[in-house]
Order: C-alpha cells, then sequence, then structure tokens
C-alpha cells in the first residue's frame, strides 16, 4: 500500500474516531431510512420479477400471495406466441438509437453554440428555450400530430424519430457543462489552425464525457418507456414499440402473467444501461450545473 494511501486511511480513522455519539447515531439512522427507501423501490421489481415467472392461476388468486409456489416459463412462450415481440423490440432499438444519437448531437451543438460565442439575441433565445421545458406535451401534442400528418411522415420511422431531437434540458445540460470549461483550450486550438467544428467535436467535447452519458442515458431510457408519441405516431403492428405493444395488448387480454413477463424483457436492458452508466450519470448531474 502506497503512502498516501495510508495517510487517507488513517486521515479517515480519526475522523471517524472523533465521531461523537449524537453523530453516529444520525449517521445510523440515516443509513436505516436509506435502506428502507431501497426496499420500497426494489419490492415491485422484485413482484414485477415474480409475477413474470408465476403461473397466472397464482396471479388471480386473493389474498395475494408475494412468494410464488411454483415457477414456470409459461408466461414467456404465450409472450412468443401472442405477441411480435422481436418486432417490438427492433422497434425500440431503432427509436432509441435514432432518436438519441441525433438528439446528443444537435443538442451538443447547440449548447455548445450558447455557451462559447457571443451573438445578437443569445440570452432571449436561450430563455425561450428554457421556457419549452415548462410546456407539457400534452399541450402540443395536437397540434404536432396535424403537423406531422400534413408532412406526410404518419405512421413512419421519421414522424417517430424527428420531433423527438430538439431537447431543451440536454441543451441546457450541455451549456452548463460547456461554459465551465477555460477559453485558454479553444484559443489555443484557433492559434494552431482548427476550425471551429473541430474544435467543438475534438477539444471541448471529449471533456464534457460525463454530461453527455447522463443525456445519453436519459434519452435512451426516456425513448424506451416512451408510450404516448409511438402510440400516436404508429397504426400498425410493424410500427409499434416494445412499451406500446405490451399496452395494447394490456387492453385486448387479461393474461397479466404474459404482461409481466413481457415488462420484465423491457426493464432488462434499462437495468443494464444504468449499471455501466451510473458512474457518468452521477458524475454529469454533479458537474453540469457548476456554471451556468
Amino acid at each position: 500500500m502506497s503512502a498516501t494511501a495510508k495517510t487517507t486511511m488513517q486521515l479517515h480513522t480519526r475522523h471517524h474516531m472523533k465521531r461523537s455519539p449524537g453523530e453516529r447515531l444520525l449517521m445510523l439512522i440515516a443509513v436505516i431510512l436509506l435502506l428502507i427507501l431501497a426496499l420500497l423501490i426494489l419490492i415491485p421489481v422484485i413482484w414485477m420479477l415474480m409475477c413474470a415467472f408465476r403461473p397466472e392461476i397464482e396471479l388471480m388468486r386473493y389474498p395475494p400471495q408475494f412468494w410464488p409456489q411454483q415457477l414456470t416459463m409459461e408466461n414467456f412462450t404465450n409472450l412468443l406466441k401472442r405477441l411480435k415481440i422481436f418486432t417490438y423490440l427492433k422497434n425500440s432499438i431503432i427509436y432509441c438509437v435514432f432518436t438519441t444519437f441525433p438528439q446528443l448531437f444537435i443538442n451538443s451543438l447547440a449548447g455548445y453554440a450558447f455557451a462559447r460565442y457571443q451573438f445578437k439575441g443569445k440570452n432571449v433565445l436561450f430563455i425561450m428555450v428554457l421556457a419549452t421545458m415548462m410546456i407539457p406535451f400534452q399541450v402540443i401534442m395536437v397540434p404536432l400530430f396535424l403537423e406531422i400528418v400534413k408532412l406526410g411522415m404518419y405512421d413512419n420511422y421519421a414522424g417517430l424519430l424527428i420531433p423527438n431531437w430538439g431537447v431543451a434540458i440536454c441543451i441546457f445540460m450541455t451549456r452548463a457543462a460547456y461554459a465551465a470549461l477555460p477559453k485558454e483550450l479553444e484559443e489555443a486550438a484557433r492559434i494552431d489552425g482548427m476550425s471551429e467544428f473541430g474544435i467543438y467535436l475534438k477539444i471541448m467535447t471529449p471533456l464534457i464525457k460525463p454530461t453527455l452519458v447522463t443525456n445519453l442515458v436519459l434519452g435512451i431510457n426516456g425513448a424506451w418507456n416512451d408510450l404516448l408519441w409511438p402510440l400516436l405516431m404508429t397504426t400498425t403492428p410493424a410500427m409499434r414499440t416494445l412499451a406500446n405493444g405490451i399496452a395494447l395488448f394490456l387492453e385486448s387480454s387479461l393474461q397479466y402473467g404474459t404482461a409481466f413477463a413481457g415488462a420484465f424483457i423491457s426493464v432488462i436492458p434499462m437495468m443494464v444501461l444504468y449499471i455501466f452508466g451510473q458512474r457518468y450519470f452521477v458524475e454529469g448531474t454533479a458537474t453540469s450545473g457548476l456554471k451556468g
């Protein structure tokens, strides 16, 4: 063990030993409250997991039992028979990828412009962008739907994807991250003859990777779980996403075990995404608002 690590451990040990009984009690209470909160969050996930492998007859039993008496794969078999699950998964992946990555590129360009350039009307325009965050989607839903229909983009990928490319919160977060970077970086790059787009892409953007990953995780999660917009923009089963397919299946069937199996499949990618992206997610949310 290095000397620095030993010194750090000694400081932590001394700090822990100096804590008063009142501080230790408060810490214990905080840990207990966090454990209770984590349990409350995990109970629905555990319940969904068990119901996905529970026979249908057990799901209909009253009063319900938390622990299943037997496990079965019948729900997943019915899911493959009753739903076009692979078509829905393909559409959900397309929706996530081709919504999130163009969204990330376009909004980071806007955030970079707001953070690093001076132009007339900049503050007013930025306030207008932020004001769109206060408008519920339900308010613009009908006008946007009519616009998509008039443009001939209804029930296809263009109408499903393009309206999601501009996101105010993404612009706000990237602007804050770019604004926190020192001006010397871009000035040195300009002296070396690098283009403005090259400065944005090669110098500045790699330095805000935590914020970009945060927006990526939020964007993929929002697109994957989005129910309303794909429901408005699609009419044929070939265009439905996984969330739509499960919701419409519940309207026409009382097979709750099959629905739980579909929900379990839909949750797995988001859990994996958050597990691998949580370090950047926490860092990005912590640093994106350091400088406005």
